[in-house]
């Protein structure tokens, strides 16, 4: 039987997990890290509402504009740690003076940031951990007053800080850091060592499945590495958003095609001209090719990023993040 039709999902942009991981990173260490969050635009600016950065000392994770208005986040950072206080930042790069200084951005936007001294927070690291381990949406209040809650798993966390300074408009602002996106890997091969390390960058959780020593030991270290029959690997991995099938094998794909059948990815990637796709669909029982046609994007990629193992790479990274834009804009347009 084709499986029920999957649901839209909606996903972090960007990679705010590093983002976590380096804070708690800092934090373990001692440290006193500033998050960076971007609450508001307006206008054409680098980043968008919900973007998160994090500057540590000399370091910085993430980015708020293309380099040039970070010194001057830097330096507000730095002082609400000292401070251990909530600040508010206005960045304006709308009026016609700022097109002429040299630090310029030549965008006209306004970006308005809250930077918050995260070991000032007492239990934050918690709040953050618990997002990391989940699949689950985090919810964050930013009051104008210094006052900030988040929300997860039924889980709540406030705090109250002393304001360094107020937003243009002393309104409160709501952020929800939904969950990143799962990609599923069934197979490996020539294309994994760059896609893979692609992919983490640009915010996805990854899970490769190979049973094939050679192709295990290309796969980087940090990454879930499965030995399972597809069966068992589709089984482990229900909630995967996407799933790639890359054995560059025939009778391996196939397996995985069958497995993908009954599952409610919404999304699955067959690697491969369209010959071999036909051919291995000849192979499948009907009710396994009605329940694919509509999810199987055959051959993943778009076209002309070029030959070879890195233009594939991108060209798979590419369909992925255009269907992961889609799919906000798509849960954006029922809201």
């Amino acid at each position: 039987m084709p499986s029920a039709a999957p649901v839209p999902r909606r996903f972090a942009s960007g990679d705010p997990g590093a983002v976590f991981r380096a804070a708690l990173e800092a934090l373990d260490a001692g440290r006193t890290p500033v998050l960076a969050v971007v609450v508001a635009t307006e206008g054409s600016t680098y980043a968008t509402t919900g973007t998160l950065a994090l500057f540590d000392d000399d370091a910085q994770l993430g980015w708020i504009s293309g380099g040039c208005l970070e010194p001057e986040i830097a330096r507000t950072a730095m002082h609400a740690a000292r401070e251990r206080a909530l600040a508010w930042l206005d960045l304006d790069t709308t009026d016609d003076a700022a097109m002429l200084m040299g630090s310029a951005t030549g965008c006209r936007g306004r970006q308005l940031l809250a930077l918050v001294p995260l070991a000032a927070l007492k239990g934050v690291d918690e709040a953050m951990r618990t997002w990391l381990q989940g699949d689950r949406s985090l919810r964050v209040w930013l009051h104008a007053d210094g006052v900030i809650r988040c929300g997860l798993d039924g889980q709540a966390w406030s705090w109250t800080l002393p304001a360094l300074s107020s937003p243009p408009e002393p309104q409160d602002h709501v952020l929800v850091l939904h969950r990143p996106p799962e990609a599923l890997l069934l197979g490996a091969g020539p294309e994994t060592p760059v896609l893979v390390p692609l992919l983490r960058q640009l915010g996805w959780q990854l899970t490769v499945v190979e049973r094939r020593p050679r192709w295990r030991a290309a796969v980087a270290p940090d990454t879930r590495v499965l030995d399972l029959h597809p069966d068992d690997a589709v089984a482990a991995r229900a909630q995967a958003d996407v799933a790639l099938v890359m054995h560059h094998g025939f009778e391996a794909d196939r397996e995985a095609l069958e497995a993908l059948a009954a599952s409610r990815i919404p999304f699955i990637g067959l690697l491969g001209p369209r010959r071999r796709r036909d051919d291995l669909f000849k192979l499948l029982r009907p009710a396994d090719r009605d329940a694919l046609a509509e999810r199987l994007h055959a051959p993943i990629g778009v076209p002309g990023c070029g030959r070879g193992p890195e233009a594939i790479a991108l060209s798979i990274a590419t369909q992925l993040q255009q269907w992961r834009g889609a799919q906000a804009a798509l849960l954006d347009r029922s809201a």
